[in-house]
């Protein structure tokens, strides 16, 4: 068979497991993506925290804890390989008496080895979702966190009212690489069990050893995945911008008369 029929083969015969590790791919992205956007902003704002000169001393031990570990988490996470970081947690959990391969079984996709992954992959894109929310909050101009302070905003006010959600929009782009990232590299999840696309596409190549087609075949889902997030973030920023949505394929301008 060429190419095309052992396409043709594969997408008719296991066209099951091809949509199961699709959607585990799409509930990994997501739900780490979003996940760790939420650590993220708290590790961001930890890093930020500001120790006084004149705060007493026990304030000052948990200021720097904060700091000192939202720092060490940052530089340790974003260091090594999510590979790694999986094999670490899966060995641990074992060595701890918890084997993911008890929790929820009998449930397609959604069983104990994707808990594990979305841990995994939610802790990992924490580190970069931190970097990124810190990196808007170094764009906002301190004269708007002054000016929220002179109406009576307290300090905590006026950073989640008025600094952190600007920071946010104009993090936007960035997050949704990070989405795109998370997309591609929930794939190395395989080695702990996860049964994602590529992880399924691999069970199936090795039933009729057409590997070049089962490759392919989720060459072309992962960047379907990568386009139409795309779309997603670009329509999303200019609904932002509070600016309607348009197709310039479709658009088409009226000759005057």
């Amino acid at each position: 068979m060429n190419l095309f029929e052992q396409v043709g083969y594969l997408l008719s015969n296991y066209w099951l497991w091809f949509l199961e590790g699709l959607a585990a791919t799409i509930i990994l992205s997501v739900v780490g993506t979003i996940g760790g956007l939420m650590i993220g902003i708290f590790l961001a704002l930890g890093s930020r925290i500001k120790i006084g000169k004149h705060d007493k001393w026990y304030n000052k031990t948990w200021k720097g804890f904060i700091r000192g570990f939202c720092y060490f988490y940052s530089t340790v996470i974003r260091g090594t390989p999510m590979m790694v970081q999986a094999m670490i947690f899966k060995y641990s959990c074992q060595g701890a008496g918890l084997n993911f391969n008890n929790v929820l079984t009998g449930i397609p996709v959604f069983d104990g080895w994707l808990i594990a992954g979305l841990v995994v992959i939610t802790l990992n894109t924490a580190a970069y979702m931190g970097e990124i929310v810190k990196s808007g909050l170094n764009g906002i101009s301190k004269g708007q966190i002054e000016a929220a302070r002179s109406l009576g905003m307290t300090r905590n006010q006026s950073m989640f009212s008025v600094a952190l959600p600007q920071a946010i929009k104009n993090s936007i782009p960035t997050i949704g690489s990070e989405w795109i990232v998370n997309i591609k590299d929930s794939s190395v999840l395989n080695v702990i069990g996860v049964t994602e696309l590529y992880f399924m596409s691999n069970q199936a190549a090795n039933k009729g050893y057409m590997f070049i087609a089962s490759y392919t075949i989720i060459a072309l889902i992962y960047l379907m995945l990568t386009l139409c997030t795309n779309g997603i973030l670009h329509i999303a920023k200019i609904k932002l911008d509070g600016k309607k949505v348009s197709f310039p394929l479709f658009h088409y301008q009226k000759k005057a008369s």
